[in-house]
């Protein structure tokens, strides 16, 4: 089901891609209406960020010669608004065409732009050709509950196949599945993505974690709020001592997005490694 909000919008419909500058392309979605969802108001019970990869960047030197790079985006999770992804990909191509002196000018428009479609400070990083061998991949860290032969009969979000072993020793544990699938919730179109849950506290039923991402499969959200759910129904059905939900979406259009939202106070941002899939 399309957010009541999203109607009437450019989004989920044909666009003519513009190759000149264009801010305006980039079209903000307050973070609240999705997170009331969830009953989360007030202060949120994490922190985090969003962390994208753009591969698809180009603009013109002054004299007219095609340039590149690959940039990554991260943008706090407590800012007021996320950026929906078409935009930002329609916004990041209005640089195809445009003459710009520098990388450091592009560098720039892109954090004064996205900052301000945002409500909030957005780091930019450009990464130049010639650093381009110096790139790493990586998977996430962890025990794939994939191993699990287990069956399942719904593909719906259902927070109630979360539990815990609340009279068990506390233990430390990460856990990963490549198997969440969620949709967007503009165009329907699938969200592929490898995701990791890290937490102190009882010991979660595996078998329960991975039928409830799974559940995922039909669901119409955005990545960002779905991490934000899967953190919200981990932390209130099992209630960890401590919590992280990292996910890494496959790209589109050239972008690839990975909401990170934790309640660890010390470790900082987990490593921005593009995995297999990305």
């Amino acid at each position: 089901m399309t957010d009541a909000s999203l109607t009437g919008t450019v989004l989920g419909k044909p666009a003519c891609y513009q190759t000149e500058y264009d801010p305006g392309l980039l079209f903000p979605i307050p973070r609240q209406n999705k997170r009331d969802e969830i009953c989360l108001g007030g202060a949120l019970p994490f922190m985090g960020a969003d962390i994208w990869n753009g591969y698809e960047l180009s603009w013109l030197n002054m004299r007219g010669k095609p340039q590149i790079a690959i940039a990554t985006f991260v943008v706090p999770a407590d800012s007021p608004n996320i950026i929906e992804s078409k935009s930002f990909k329609l916004y990041l191509n209005s640089f195809n065409q445009t003459h710009l002196q520098s990388h450091e000018e592009l560098l720039a428009r892109l954090r004064a732009d996205l900052s301000q479609a945002a409500g909030a400070p957005v780091q930019v990083r450009l990464i130049l050709p010639e650093d381009f061998a110096g790139l790493s991949m990586g998977e996430l860290e962890g025990e794939l509950l994939d191993r699990l032969d287990i069956g399942v009969d719904s593909y719906t979000p259902n927070p109630e196949l979360l539990t815990a072993q609340a009279d068990a020793e506390t233990v430390e544990q990460k856990l990963v599945s490549h198997l969440l699938k969620s949709n967007c919730l503009v165009t329907g179109q699938p969200d592929w993505a490898s995701v990791q849950i890290h937490y102190v506290g009882a010991p979660i039923d595996e078998a329960g974690l991975l039928r409830y991402l799974i559940g995922f499969r039909t669901h119409n959200e955005f990545h960002e709020q779905c991490v934000e759910r899967i953190f919200v129904d981990i932390l209130r059905m099992c209630k960890p001592i401590k919590l992280s939900v990292y996910a890494r979406y496959t790209r589109r259009g050239g972008l690839d997005i990975n909401p990170w939202r934790t309640n660890f106070s010390t470790g900082g941002m987990p490593p921005n490694l593009r995995h297999a899939r990305q």
